[in-house]
């Protein structure tokens, strides 16, 4: 029987769940703030690893919260090696995740249109 998924997606689920604890509790670096992991890709070879993220506030807290993560790369990878079962831990990319604030930006923006008054004049039936 075929496996349903690929090891990749296994591993990047575990780089996931184990990322966001290590940032928990091991980054004490004040950029970072709250971080929330939303997605990890990681490359068939296992050789690198793009981490998405997103942060609770301005846009330029989540400048400062990804050259903090970058910064702190090594780190959580020293971090990730007894945890993971990998002969080799993958490079770690942080990139700010703009979907979760495009999404809010969307929702408003639709809100706004319902809300709305009908607009006046003649209208052809």
């Amino acid at each position: 029987m075929a496996r349903d998924f690929q090891r990749s997606s296994r591993v990047a689920e575990q780089l996931q769940r184990e990322l966001a604890d290590i940032i928990r509790s091991g980054v004490h670096d004040p950029r970072v703030g709250m971080v929330t992991i939303t997605e990890v890709v990681v490359t068939r070879d296992l050789e690198s690893a793009k981490v998405y993220f997103t942060v609770m506030g301005p846009q330029d807290r989540a400048l400062q919260a990804m050259q903090a993560l970058n910064h702190a790369a090594g780190f959580i990878r020293s971090q990730l090696g007894p945890r993971m079962r990998l002969r080799l831990v993958p490079q770690l990319n942080f990139i700010y995740d703009t979907s979760v604030a495009r999404g809010a930006y969307l929702s408003h923006l639709i809100d706004e249109a319902v809300a709305s008054p009908e607009p006046s004049g003649d209208t052809p039936e």
